[in-house]
């Protein structure tokens, strides 16, 4: 079928009077003539053992395996145990990144000579080579489902992003459960726009009235999840998206957040909530990524503070007016609750949309960067920036032109050999080819260039290489269309496609910048454009898109990326593998190169990362100007990236990407629902198609917290100061603490604990006024390491105590502790441990402490946060008018009266930390990562990437790579 596709294309080209060319001659661009790029490299054998978080026993291993001496071990772990293909141990499993490699890119090449993509034999030689070369040093990499499939038995699917449709019938909708289930089952997501199915306020031609879209959510959800937790390589990924029009919005609106807020009662009344608890499963809607597609006509009346008509499926009728700013606010207060639904901006997506005439554009994938026709898909390939950063801070504008053509001709030729889950998107993704070129490492490229990532400076580097990607990308597609033909949709969307390439165009113009790097990409840039549509109107286009920007999570591992798609670093210390296992703190070696690109000598260079490595941040760095601190600014830590930074480096880029970018505006704790409601707004003022923000700890149930009481300041009167001079004047009375030991009797009670795995004992001993003195901890057997460790810990906190260091001082340094094991616990008021010090010292807290002082630490029993639940209830129910003796009667509080009473109705905002070292720093970052999932296979705690999340430990993710 494929091949029907080309030969149709060149009778198409022969008759618009363009003969096919004769295939594409290949220039040498990265290889060495005479040298094979495997040649040119020092290969060692490594032995990569993954080992269980939980109980240390190993899950994964593979000795021998080999690799280039330059890539990272972390690199060589993931492709080892996510992209090699055959049983481990026996003679069919890959052991070599050459035969990995060597898998992929012949089939590409048989592929390419088979459909006449190459002029000559030697043009697909020297193709194959320049291809190897680039995967081989990290230049760029394929998206996963090449690794995984391309060169197997298994069906050929190069896809990773899957866009289905549904219309409102109930043959439709079994069919949309069955074909996300298949692409679910091969690891890859979809996304789906449930608009045509009517609201639940319209009747069936029965006579009844219909479920609506939100009740089939449900159903959709449940499939999702069994498949998730079925085996695959990762979690199932799905978009669900529903017009603002619809009758049934307000409700699809709050559907996640009401289940959020399910999932904080259950937790704080006993119930097993944590990620792959037993009780989870009653949660619904949770296996879906949720978002609104709002018209300008919607954005209008916003604006205007105007009425806004909701409108039936069946004939477009009026059905109800809400008010324009209540549903938006209503949106904004949602993602506050829960970060769901995001959204997406219909008449911007549509107004860039290359192939009207066949269909609107309605959906997305599950990541927001893939938007095209329905029951469509789209391979993606991203390429790693940094490897085209010269020395002296240029950019290698040629190299990177002839890489971008390497690449989108490689993932053209995969749709003529690839295989598709279901048929229409087999027809639908053969008929307009659509690719998706993107970048990781932009973040990293502009540190490094010594550019903020949120200055006019960052955004103009990022327009303009993303404007030279995608206008590179559609003049190779204009020049295959003159090989092999224009993609098979093109003559009835001719003139809207050359539409679009005239307003990219237009845009690149419009791009400001006074850096004369950027000043450089751009002048290229423009030689594309004009080049580009000037071919397309003669020969049309290969392929209906060319470019978005992925969150590159696993691939961006591959690639040894300091940052994953557009997103900035994610701090300035990490931390890396070591070959013997372990691993170590260090400072991102962009930093050092940032400094030297802004002109600082190596003796300051040194001194600032050595700053940065105490300090995680470069406030007071030694001789580092204040100036320059924006150029190290991040997602996280001591200086921050404001939240409109992320929107306006994406508006940057966005004018310049057939489909949009997958990014998650971060915004911290603090963040009101007036400011996400103003986001919003902005991201569509700016032009974005899609965006989604994330509160940080917005999916956790926070615990209840009271501040506490400052005691009344004392008035210094000019006597008592004078009072207070004298006695200073006439004697300096200097107080040391004095041990006060336990008598030789003293009660005490010993608790068995288990977190994550690894049991314990601990001793707690107390004076006779029922004051803590000494704690014993045992762990492993005697004599052992962590034994010896364990009782040292005990004797130095018992002493401590002795000598009158407060109990909550200790509570308050080692909770939220975090290293391993790690986990579930055994213990019903302490059900998630960061470690095994955060469950000890909560455990003494709830044993030991007064219910105010514990308050003040946010530390609680299960019972005590049931019962703040309830009075919260309770509080807002007395607020609404509503009655709740007889549920009181029926349900009656188990805590104790005082508690009740102590409980806040509302939890007060937390007061700024003061940081006075390098571990308060970390104890106050770690909390921006709490309600991160953890990876379902390795355990580890995973980090954002884009809209999705990726685990650094071993590569899986939870949506496109």
């Amino acid at each position: 079928m494929a091949g029907d596709g080309i030969t149709a294309g060149r009778q198409r080209s022969r008759a618009n009077g363009s003969a096919p060319a004769g295939g594409l001659r290949v220039e040498r661009v990265w290889t060495t003539e005479g040298v094979h790029p495997y040649d040119e490299v020092e290969w060692e054998r490594r032995d990569v053992v993954m080992t269980n978080w939980r109980d240390g026993s190993i899950n994964f291993e593979q000795r021998g395996v080999e690799y280039p001496g330059f890539w990272s071990v972390n690199a060589a772990n993931i492709v080892t145990t996510k992209y090699f293909r055959g049983a481990v141990g026996t003679a069919d499993r890959e052991w070599s990144l050459k035969q990995l490699i060597d898998r992929v890119v012949s089939t590409y090449r048989k592929a390419g000579e088979k459909n006449g993509y190459f002029a000559t034999k030697a043009d697909a030689e020297l193709f194959d080579h320049e291809l190897t070369w680039m995967l081989l040093h990290q230049v760029f990499s394929f998206n996963s489902p090449v690794w995984f499939n391309v060169g197997t038995k298994s069906p050929q699917q190069v896809s990773a992003c899957f866009i289905l449709s549904v219309d409102d019938s109930m043959d439709s909708i079994l069919d949309w459960y069955k074909e996300e289930g298949l692409i679910f089952k091969g690891g890859s997501g979809s996304g789906v726009n449930l608009s045509r199915i009517r609201s639940s306020k319209e009747l069936l031609s029965s006579g009844g009235t219909a479920s609506g879209p939100v009740s089939f959510m449900r159903g959709a959800d449940a499939s999702a999840g069994t498949i998730k937790s079925g085996g695959a390589t990762r979690r199932a990924a799905k978009m669900v998206i529903l017009d603002v029009d619809h009758p049934d919005i307000e409700e699809f609106v709050t559907t996640k957040a009401r289940e959020e807020n399910k999932i904080r009662a259950l937790r704080d009344a006993g119930f097993d909530m944590d990620l792959g608890g037993a009780d989870i499963v009653s949660v619904q809607y949770q296996n879906a990524n949720n978002s609104v597609r709002v018209s300008d006509e919607f954005m209008r009346a916003y604006e205007e503070g105007t009425d806004f008509a909701l409108r039936g499926r069946l004939h477009g009728e009026e059905i109800e007016r809400v008010d324009a700013k209540k549903l938006f606010r209503d949106i904004a207060q949602a993602a506050w609750e829960c970060a769901d639904p995001g959204m997406q901006y219909d008449d911007v997506i549509n107004d860039w949309h290359t192939n009207p005439e066949t269909g609107r554009i309605t959906a997305s994938n599950p990541c927001s960067e893939y938007m095209s026709l329905d029951d469509s898909s789209c391979n993606l390939a991203s390429l790693n920036l940094m490897k085209f950063l010269k020395a002296d801070g240029g950019f290698e504008v040629a190299k990177f032109v002839k890489s971008v053509e390497f690449i989108i001709t490689a993932m053209e030729i995969s749709i003529s050999f690839a295989d598709f889950p279901t048929e229409k998107i087999g027809v639908t993704t053969r008929a307009y080819r659509q690719l998706g070129i993107g970048y990781a490492n932009i973040g990293a490229l502009l540190m490094a260039s010594g550019l903020p990532y949120d200055s006019e400076g960052g955004r103009g580097v990022a327009a303009a290489i993303t404007s030279l990607m995608t206008g590179t990308a559609y003049r190779r597609s204009a020049e295959l269309a003159g090989v092999v033909g224009a993609y098979e949709g093109y003559a009835r969307n001719a003139e809207a496609h050359k539409r679009v390439m005239r307003k990219h165009a237009a845009a690149n113009d419009e791009i400001k910048t006074t850096n004369t790097v950027a000043i450089e990409i751009v002048r290229e840039a423009t030689k594309q454009w004009q080049a580009g549509n000037k071919l397309g109107e003669k020969n049309g286009w290969r392929n209906a898109q060319a470019s978005v920007l992925a969150p590159t999570g696993t691939i961006g591992l591959m690639m040894d990326c300091d940052t994953t798609g557009i997103e900035p670093d994610l701090a300035l210390v990490k931390f890396k593998k070591l070959v013997g296992g372990g691993s170590m703190q260090i400072v991102n070696q962009t930093v050092p190169r940032a400094l030297r690109s802004l002109g600082y000598p190596e003796e300051q260079v040194e001194a600032i990362v050595e700053h940065i490595a105490d300090h995680s941040n470069v406030v007071d760095a030694p001789g580092l100007k204040p100036e320059h601190y924006a150029v190290f600014d991040c997602a996280m830590g001591e200086r921050s990236i404001a939240p409109m930074g992320h929107v306006r480096m994406m508006a940057a880029v966005q004018p310049f990407i057939s489909g949009a970018i997958s990014k998650t505006v971060n915004m911290p704790e603090t963040a009101t629902v007036e400011e996400i409601e103003n986001i919003h707004y902005q991201g569509w003022k700016l032009g974005l198609k899609a965006l989604a923000i994330y509160r940080d700890n917005c999916k956790v149930g926070q615990p209840l917290s009271v501040a506490s009481k400052k005691p009344a300041a004392v008035e210094a009167t000019p006597a008592v100061a004078a009072t207070a001079v004298e006695k200073v004047v006439e004697k300096v009375v200097e107080y040391r603490p004095v041990r006060k030991r336990l008598p030789k009797k003293r009660p005490s009670e010993t608790v068995s604990f288990s977190v994550g795995g690894a049991e314990g004992y601990l001793t707690a001993s107390s004076y006779p006024d029922d004051g803590l003195g000494e704690v014993f901890l045992k762990m492993s057997k005697q004599g052992s390491t962590l034994a010896g460790v364990m009782d040292a810990f005990s004797v130095a906190i018992s002493i401590g105590l002795q000598y009158g260091v407060p109990l909550e001082t200790f509570i308050s340094k080692f909770t939220n502790m975090r290293f391993e094991p790690a986990g579930m616990t055994d213990d019903p008021d302490v059900r998630m441990a960061a470690s095994v010090m955060d469950y000890i010292f909560r455990r003494l807290a709830l044993d030991f402490l007064p219910y105010e002082t514990r308050a003040e630490l946010g530390i609680f029993t299960a019972k005590e946060r049931a019962a703040q639940v309830q009075a919260e209830a309770a509080a807002e129910a007395a607020a609404a008018g509503v009655d709740l003796a007889g549920m009181a009667a029926s349900a009656p509080v188990t805590a104790p009266a005082e508690v009740i009473a102590a409980a806040p109705v509302e939890a007060e905002k937390a007061v700024p930390v003061s940081v006075g070292s390098s571990t308060e720093l970390l104890e106050v970052m770690m909390g921006h990562s709490a309600d991160a999932p953890l990876c379902f296979t390795c355990g580890t705690k995973m980090r954002r990437a884009g809209s999705c999340y990726v685990c650094e430990g071993c590569g899986s993710t939870s949506g496109c790579s």
